[in-house]
């Protein structure tokens, strides 16, 4: 477990380290910081001063190097939007993200491995063939098109007016800028439920709830059809094996084979492809929050893009990264677990 970690832990520097070589090489070709900072009125001589103040006119070398140094602290520079540390910025959108990805994992979980097994078991039922051709045309639906007609259908009353159409977040995006920065006493739904202090969430109130329930099952919507047809693949697979058939030659009882014995074993490769999927949703929620408005990372970052917010573009591809990386880190711990013939170093027991 220990040599596991010493190695995941000198992967994770070399991948983090790419990652910001990355994000840093591609700055230059975001824009000019100073148009976003600074009006037309400004002289020429203003700007160039701003821009020796800001560090612009370093060899890219030496600005690296000063970001690779500050980054090590915990400090990944000043927004020039929001005039304060970037970290502090993704840390106020961080938790309207993680109500979406959390919502969207537990609506993907309680799903698809029902539906999964049971299109597994009978998969020459009607029913077992429809959520199959479901999720065929789930899989080829994009994530914002779903959003739009979730709005259509159940929030703006072209069908039923059953869910609020602003998310609750709406307001909040709207009354930002017209605080002193810190995070109103609304929004998400009704009242907030103070998290870790500074942090706020509507997951605990009836009213954010519902204001979560149509953000939730759009970004749901891309990943659902994969695991569905990936726990239906694999339990089919395992249903085929040979200790399987020796279970039923045994005579052991439908339900403990199928739910004891294969879904188990079913459930490996899931663990594998559903940490790098958490991964993956954290970025697909820059189109659900962009059809929603809803304030998370994917819809700060988009508006970092369009104000050329360079230092909040890199801070926020680091932070991404960093989940990914951490993420497939808990995956392997967890398969190892679950499957104790498996050890950490990829060899078997």
């Amino acid at each position: 477990m220990l040599a596991f970690l010493v190695q995941r832990i000198s992967q994770a520097f070399l991948v983090m380290f790419v990652i910001s070589v990355i994000a840093f090489a591609i700055q230059d070709g975001l824009g000019d910081p100073l148009q976003q900072m600074v009006g037309m009125s400004v002289s020429e001589e203003e700007r160039e001063a701003l821009r020796d103040e800001l560090g612009l006119n370093d060899p890219i070398v030496v600005q690296y190097l000063r970001f690779a140094g500050n980054a090590l602290q915990g400090d990944l520079g000043n927004s020039y939007f929001y005039s304060k540390p970037t970290l502090e910025v993704i840390a106020e959108h961080l938790p309207a993200t993680l109500e979406l990805v959390i919502g969207a994992s537990l609506i993907i979980v309680f799903l698809s491995v029902p539906i999964g097994v049971y299109a597994a078991i009978r998969p020459q039922a009607w029913l077992s063939k429809f959520f199959m051709g479901i999720s065929t045309v789930g899989i080829s639906i994009p994530v914002f098109l779903t959003a739009i007609v979730l709005i259509q259908l159940f929030s703006i009353g072209v069908t039923v007016n059953w869910f609020p159409s602003d998310t609750g977040w709406g307001q909040w995006f709207n009354d930002f800028f017209s605080t002193d920065g810190g995070m109103p006493s609304y929004g998400r739904g009704g009242d907030l439920v103070h998290l870790f202090g500074t942090w706020e969430s509507g997951l605990f109130t009836s009213e954010g709830l519902a204001h979560l329930v149509l953000p939730c099952v759009s970004l749901a919507s891309i990943m659902l059809p994969l695991f569905i047809r990936l726990i239906r693949a694999e339990m089919m697979e395992v249903l085929q094996s040979d200790y399987i058939r020796y279970a039923r030659a045994k005579g052991l009882s439908a339900g403990r084979i199928n739910f004891l014995h294969a879904l188990k074993n079913t459930m490996l490769p899931v663990i594998t492809v559903g940490g790098v999927q958490i991964g993956i949703m954290v970025a697909y929620t820059i189109l659900t929050e962009t059809v929603f408005q809803w304030p998370g990372l994917g819809l700060m970052f988009l508006e970092a893009i369009t104000r050329s917010d360079i230092p909040l573009i890199v801070a926020y591809l680091m932070v991404v990264g960093l989940i990914f990386v951490v993420t497939n880190t808990v995956v392997d711990l967890v398969y190892g677990l679950v499957n104790p013939t498996v050890k950490l170093t990829g060899k078997k027991a």
